[in-house]
């Protein structure tokens, strides 16, 4: 399974970017697809998550300003952010959770390289 994340960037205080995650390889089902963030100095947290039922989950810090939603044919996941605060410059990962192979007995979990969004003030 391999994961190529796109979207990221530089961009003023209030801009918008739009982060994309697809998602190739043997994959039969993916229950998970989520944002996860990471600045400096701090700890990997979570941004916002979707089930394959799209039900939806965000941070506190971000809801009301970032949505995210998937493409279950594409096996693509999408986070829209507006808004943009300093407080959001981050790498963004995406991340893949019980995700099953064709054939595969046991759900595994994959995570994206990275992509950096900086928020200028």
């Amino acid at each position: 399974v391999q994961l190529q994340a796109s979207g990221g960037g530089l961009v003023q205080t209030g801009g918008s970017l739009r982060l994309t995650c697809a998602a190739s390889g043997n994959i039969f089902k993916i229950n998970v697809m989520g944002w996860y963030r990471q600045a400096p100095g701090k700890e990997r947290e979570l941004v916002a998550v979707i089930t394959n039922a799209d039900v939806t989950q965000y941070a506190d810090s971000v809801k009301g300003r970032f949505s995210i939603s998937r493409d279950h044919a594409k096996n693509t996941v999408y986070l829209q952010m507006n808004s943009l605060k300093p407080e959001d410059t981050a790498i963004y990962y995406c991340n893949l959770d019980n995700l099953y192979t064709s054939g595969g007995s046991s759900p595994q979990v994959y995570w994206g390289q990275g992509t950096l969004v900086t928020v200028s003030s």
